[in-house]
This record gives C-alpha cells, structure tokens and sequence, in this order.
C-alpha cells in the first residue's frame, strides 16, 4: 500500500439510526445504546494500519443539529449536512457521489450502512486494486454486498466494538464463540 494512502468512512447516520431502533430495539435508543462512533475510526486505523478519514452524512432539511455536529468535530469526523426536498433521499444522494467521486482515487473505502442503493457503486470500487469494507449488523446488511469480490465485512458491535451496552440482536454464532453464558442470564 503506498504510504499516503487512506481510508475513507462515509457514515450513512440515518440508516445506522434507523436499524437500530426499528429493527433491533423496537424503540428509540437510549444514549448508551448509540454507536460510540470515535471506535470506529479507531477500529478501521488498527485494522487496516493507516490513516482514516470519516465523513458523516447528515440530513439537515429542517434544522442542523449543532450539538451532534460539534461532537462529530471533537471525535474527528467531518459532518457533511446536506439539505434537499422532502422527497430526495440527500444522504445516499451524496454518498453515491463520493462513492463515485473515490473511483479516480487510489484510497481505500469502509461504507457505514445497510443500504442496497449503494451496491452499484461500491462495486463499482471493486477492482482489486484497493480494500473495500461494509461495516453494519451483519443480519440486515443488504445481500447484494456478499456478490461484490473482495469486500470485507465488518459488524459494528462485534468487532468494531461500537457499544457499550450489549443490543438485543439474534445472530448466528460460530461456534468457536459460543459461549453459553450469555444465554444463562
């Protein structure tokens, strides 16, 4: 790998958000039930051994907020608010480009997300000649990631280690790791 190159996290917030409190919690999350985003950027650096740069996509039609932003600026990410009308999806909007944007640059890519609308162009990225991640729940990443050659997956609670409280997820377990505790509680 040649020595300035990075990786680059686009974060789709919303789709993370919307997993987890539709599909796993059934509810809003509670604080400590948010991804500890900064394990993140942590998590890739040490796997892939190299500089990461994160941008998080945020839909800010009806207001922007700051508090969020300035935590995002703090954990060294760069927020990219974006505003459409009500009817454009702006965040895959924008991260489409990117992902596209990134095919004339020799960078490595982690995609933060759930969403089949960004198949096409990840694999687009796909031409062996740079590493490509997913990094989502594992059972509601969309199938059509698994027929892309050479990407590599990565949960965001099991081995980014993004939370600190343990989600109710049912997954299947390797049984190397099972561990039969965890269900005699």
């Amino acid at each position: 790998m040649a020595a300035d190159r990075k990786t680059w996290v686009l974060i789709d917030g919303e789709n993370i958000d919307a997993t987890l409190g539709g599909s796993i919690l059934g509810r809003r999350p509670q604080s400590d039930e948010r991804p500890r985003w900064d394990r993140i950027l942590t998590f890739l650096a040490r796997e892939w051994n190299q500089e990461v740069r994160g941008l998080f996509f945020l839909n800010a039609s009806t207001n922007l907020p700051m508090s969020f932003v300035q935590a995002l600026l703090a954990l060294g990410y760069t927020p990219v608010p974006l505003s459409g009308d009500a009817d454009e999806k702006v965040v895959d909007i924008a991260i489409q480009r990117t992902l596209r944007a990134l095919r004339d640059r020799s960078d490595d890519v982690v995609l933060v997300s759930h969403d089949g609308d960004f198949v096409d162009d990840i694999g687009a990225l796909a031409d062996g000649s740079r590493r490509l991640g997913v990094l989502a729940f594992e059972e509601f990443r969309n199938a059509g990631f698994a027929q892309i050659p050479g990407l590599r997956f990565f949960d965001l609670e099991f081995d980014a280690g993004a939370f600190d409280a343990q989600l109710p997820r049912v997954r299947i377990i390797p049984i190397d790791e099972f561990d039969p505790g965890m269900f005699l509680r």
